[in-house]
């Protein structure tokens, strides 16, 4: 009997189960009221008197055995629906994420790029901190030039010579010192004048420029490609040039685009004209082409630059540019179904 009692021992160590309802089978089996260990103990008084003791600890074993294998097997099998639980099922939608957003001046600058580059422009990019020759000399600014003054500009104490660009025009002498034309790109970034902050002005802002240079290029080719643009970006085919001056373009103009006279806004931001500056152009000054070692008498071109701060803030009816560069939540949230 002893012998009998330790196979069914053997058992159930090697016993293994998958389930609840094989782990209650088993434990019914043997820990039972009609189980094996209550038949064991009913064996017990026919069992000789010298093999009582021997016998009774067999039994406890197998009693112990039976409990710590339900037991076990209990905590592997929970411990498998909790790792389960955790992930759930995994067929099914996952749970929803936020929806960023991008902020108005990359959504304008995206929007500006794609125009241009659906006509052949591609994208230039260059360092916001700058020497002098490439923000000014080269630009037909040379030292002590009244037109300086007209932007106020950020120099690094420790080298006068070094400053934060005021333009990206700086970008374009970089990009015709190292390539022939044709040359046909724009230039977007940030620049950065000691202006006075306010609602309408900040001391750091984005600008877009454009150059184009080739053979035979004419003032008339500069006011096709605004028109082009005016009408991609506004919808606003209605576009004039005024005389202006800027030392690198000569002639040179500012481009107005005619808004209209339909709301209460438009009368606001077109002070009552229904017309709306939003860049300045001209001719590239033949200078400027020499200092950049194109050869101005087999090539012309035309340049033009704008404010993409100022149309985000027209096409998004932002009232102050501050909170273009706060990052206030609450007020980058409302672009979130823009593209």
């Amino acid at each position: 009997m002893i012998d009998k009692i330790k196979e069914s021992i053997a058992e159930a160590e090697a016993f293994e189960a998958h389930t609840k309802e094989e782990i209650e089978a088993f434990r019914i089996k043997y820990l039972g009221k009609k189980g094996v260990l209550n038949a064991y103990f009913a064996e017990f008084k026919n069992v000789p008197n010298e093999q009582k003791k021997a016998f009774g600890q067999v039994i406890n074993q197998l009693k112990t055995t039976a409990e710590e294998k339900v037991n076990t097997l209990k905590e592997v099998l929970e411990s498998k629906e909790e790792v389960k639980g955790i992930y759930g099922d995994l067929s099914r939608p996952g749970e929803p994420i936020a929806i960023g957003a991008r902020h108005p001046i990359s959504l304008v600058k995206n929007q500006i790029i794609d125009i241009f580059s659906r006509i052949g422009f591609n994208v230039s990019e260059g360092p916001e901190i700058e020497d002098d020759w490439h923000n000014f000399t080269a630009l037909n600014l040379p030292e002590y030039h009244p037109a300086r003054d007209m932007q106020d500009t950020f120099f690094i104490q420790t080298d006068p010579d070094i400053l934060l660009r005021t333009h990206t025009s700086s970008v374009q002498v970089r990009y015709m010192e190292n390539n022939q034309p044709p040359i046909r790109t724009i230039s977007p970034g940030r620049v950065y004048r000691n202006e006075a902050i306010s609602s309408r002005s900040h001391c750091f802002f984005h600008q877009v420029e454009g150059l184009y240079i080739d053979k035979d290029v004419s003032f008339a080719d500069l006011k096709q490609t605004l028109q082009y643009f005016t009408t991609e970006m506004f919808g606003k085919s209605k576009i004039r040039l005024r005389p202006s001056y800027f030392p690198f373009t000569e002639p040179s103009a500012e481009v107005d685009v005619y808004w209209g006279l339909e709301t209460e806004i438009d009368h606001r931001i077109t002070k009552g004209t229904g017309w709306l500056e939003i860049m300045g152009c001209g001719m590239v000054d033949p200078n400027v082409l020499e200092n950049c070692g194109i050869d101005s008498k087999i090539y012309s071109g035309f340049a033009f630059g704008m404010g993409i701060d100022r149309i985000a803030m027209l096409l998004h009816q932002i009232g102050d540019i501050r909170l273009l560069s706060e990052n206030d939540v609450r007020f980058l949230e409302q672009f979130k179904s823009a593209l």
